[in-house]
């Protein structure tokens, strides 16, 4: 990854941590709208993440806390929004996520794979409903259309931890609870919005009932939310992420947004090979007229995050300078890698292929 002079990494920890509302998912750097972007961080190989103690594979925000349970995102006021971001991409692969979701009218827990151009695939909990899960997708951020969203049946899903998978290729993306699939996505009936470049993993908990949120949201998200009710916390025991993809940076190799145009440093892009699920089940409940993405029409301009989904309220406004192109703060130095746990090694003592 390109340095960073140590004043502008200060202004961009500045700016983001001094916020007292983190947003769930956005991009610093589109890709399909500037020549300047850094390169993506790799994966480039397979981990497992106990998350009972602070996994340096990730970067939190808003507090979370960690015990033998895992990982805890607590919600106990308007504001709160902790989550953790992976300071690695992978482009393809297979994640899986043992998760015991929020309870609370209006709370929504999300696990979410987003790319730098707004490709994204979701889970979200609504903590209205205890025996649903949402499974949702978008394409570059666009929001030409409403209904991408389904609701399936996940009886149980606030009082133990379930296993969820996201299993990401070309031809295919599926989603599975405990390990049965639940629902399947092809390019061909995705509406031209197939997810097909490099990913974060963004894990967290948020209050899409706030009042201070658009109508809109407080209605998806069930809400209103009555903080008296709370605490409300979902908590995420562990992490299985395969980056079926190799090297240590992805770059666009153009403006399309076309996995074929993704490049390796080091590596070679894998499409994930031939479809994993011939006979997809058919979705009955589906999600219409939810909250949808933003994108700022200028990502060096300044602008306020806005209280629609899958954002959270925004109190004051973020001012980006136009060098900072720093898409996955703070991401992994050039020539660092991850050992399969999760931990971030310099080169020094890099593992030996």
């Amino acid at each position: 990854m390109r340095a960073v002079p140590k004043a502008v990494v200060a202004l961009v920890s500045a700016a983001i941590f001094a916020s007292p509302v983190a947003a769930q998912t956005y991009s610093n750097c589109n890709p399909l709208t500037r020549s300047d972007c850094p390169p993506d961080s790799a994966l480039g190989r397979s981990v497992n993440i106990d998350f009972s103690s602070p996994s340096d594979s990730f970067t939190p925000q808003g507090n979370p806390t960690y015990g033998k349970d895992g990982v805890s995102f607590t919600v106990a006021k308007s504001g709160d929004s902790p989550q953790v971001t992976s300071k690695w991409y992978i482009m393809f692969g297979k994640v899986e996520v043992e998760l015991k979701a929020a309870p609370g009218a209006g709370i929504v827990s999300s696990f979410v794979m987003q790319s730098d151009d707004l490709d994204e695939i979701d889970w979200e909990w609504l903590g209205a409903d205890g025996g649903q899960v949402q499974t949702n997708y978008f394409g570059k951020g666009q929001t030409t259309t409403y209904n991408r969203g389904a609701f399936h049946p996940n009886t149980g899903n606030q009082n133990g931890f379930i296993k969820y998978t996201i299993e990401w290729t070309a031809s295919q993306i599926v989603w599975q609870i405990d390990g049965v699939t639940v629902r399947v996505l092809e390019p061909a009936n995705s509406q031209g919005q197939y997810p097909q470049t490099p990913m974060q993993v963004k894990i967290g908990a948020w209050s899409g009932g706030d009042s201070a949120n658009e109508q809109g949201t407080i209605q998806w998200a069930r809400g209103p939310t009555d903080y008296s009710k709370g605490p409300f916390t979902m908590q995420v025991k562990s992490l299985m992420v395969s980056d079926y993809s190799t090297g240590t940076q992805y770059t666009y190799g153009d403006q399309s947004g076309n996995w074929q145009s993704i490049r390796s440093n080091g590596g070679k892009i894998n499409s994930g090979g031939t479809p994993i699920q011939s006979n997809a089940p058919a979705v009955t409940s589906s999600s219409n007229g939810q909250p949808i993405p933003f994108t700022p029409s200028d990502d060096s301009s300044t602008y306020e995050r806005p209280s629609v989904y899958p954002w959270v309220p925004q109190a004051t406004t973020l001012s980006a300078a136009p060098s900072i192109t720093m898409a996955n703060y703070p991401g992994l130095p050039s020539g660092w890698t991850v050992s399969s746990s999760g931990k971030v090694v310099p080169p020094s003592s890099a593992p030996v292929s």
